[in-house]
């Protein structure tokens, strides 16, 4: 199976991601204008969360810093980092964002995609407070806004009747995998509840995956997998299923369906905005089959080393030497492909 993360290959996550987020444009603004004064630049509009191209990217390439300086603390590029969040998070800049947040008519500004990463990124703060006080003020700075992005979660998931199962930033699992992690990490019962509770309302009763429906032409993530690993931390909330042996039996695909999971797919284009999500979905895949291997039935275990060897292969070039509709997000991916489940938040 791949190795874990190297100091090497940390130290070329990091020049990607500093370089990524201090690079203002281009940038995708998804911002709901109320008046013509209500337009700004990037750096104005998100003075923390501005660069690598959009809001939610310059979030995860953060957590990307922070988790590379909390496995290498001692490595070259810890300075580098620890002098970028020094001058990045700052109390008025966390402000600034949480007033954005709060501001009318943005309840669903980057739900849930956004929303997760960010507190994916409070929780890895959390655990690099552990090993250095340097990472206090980085942490207290953006816990408000954490504090808020989880209230909404907590809010919104009892209204969200049905889960988005499409492989793109919406997806429902995804979303829930990233906020379990903080909830997790700071022990809020309220959101480790909704979270337990929709997993189990939206996925408890799947049956025979289509896993031959997946994926779709741009498809960041796997549907299916992404449901597994998220019924993996959740499955004593299920009432559907004893265990999480018992809830694969009933849900994993047939075994000409499997194969399309266990094979890396095709990018025809890396420069293309949407095609390049090809590769995130295979480095994507990797980090869920890591997830859930030592919970698979052992037969499948070979065949899962193999996958994630070959997913890690197919894109993580792409993932440092690509095109920028692809660099300015997908070592983050990378990242989570090559980190142990027992590592990892």
């Amino acid at each position: 199976m791949t190795a874990d993360l190297s100091g090497d290959q940390a130290e070329t996550f990091v020049r990607v991601a500093l370089a990524n987020v201090a690079r203002e444009y281009p940038y995708q603004l998804v911002h709901l204008a109320r008046h013509a004064g209500d337009i700004a630049p990037p750096h104005r509009q998100h003075p923390l969360f501005w660069g690598s191209y959009d809001w939610h990217s310059c979030v995860h390439m953060h957590w990307t810093l922070a988790r590379c300086l909390r496995l290498f603390p001692s490595f070259a590029s810890a300075v580098n980092i620890t002098r970028h969040f020094d001058e990045r998070f700052i109390p008025a800049a966390a402000v600034s964002e949480l007033d954005y947040l709060q501001s009318p008519d943005r309840a669903s500004f980057e739900r849930p995609y956004g929303w997760s990463w960010l507190l994916k990124l409070q929780a890895e703060l959390e655990l690099l407070v552990q090993s250095g006080e340097r990472a206090i003020a980085w942490r207290d700075a953006i816990a408000p806004l954490a504090s808020a992005i989880a209230s909404r979660f907590v809010d919104f998931l009892p209204r969200a009747d049905f889960a988005v199962r499409a492989g793109a930033h919406s997806n429902s699992a995804f979303a829930l995998l990233l906020s379990y992690d903080y909830a997790q990490t700071v022990q809020h019962r309220a959101l480790l509840a909704a979270i337990a509770d929709r997993a189990n309302r939206w996925f408890g009763r799947d049956r025979r995956y289509p896993a031959d429906y997946e994926p779709s032409g741009d498809d960041v993530l796997s549907g299916g997998l992404c449901e597994a690993a998220l019924m993996v931390r959740t499955i004593d909330g299920c009432s559907f299923a004893r265990s999480f042996t018992d809830w694969w039996d009933a849900f994993a695909p047939s075994s000409p369906a499997l194969a399309t999971w266990l094979a890396p797919v095709r990018v025809s284009d890396g420069t293309d905005p949407k095609i390049v999500h090809l590769h995130g979905l295979n480095l994507s895949r990797a980090w869920c089959w890591r997830l859930l291997r030592n919970h698979l039935p052992r037969q499948l275990h070979a065949a899962v080393d193999a996958a994630i060897d070959a997913h890690v292969h197919a894109s993580l070039r792409a993932a440092v030497l690509g095109d920028y509709v692809g660099t300015h997000w997908l070592v983050s991916f990378a990242l989570l492909a090559l980190t142990d489940p027992e590592t990892a938040t």
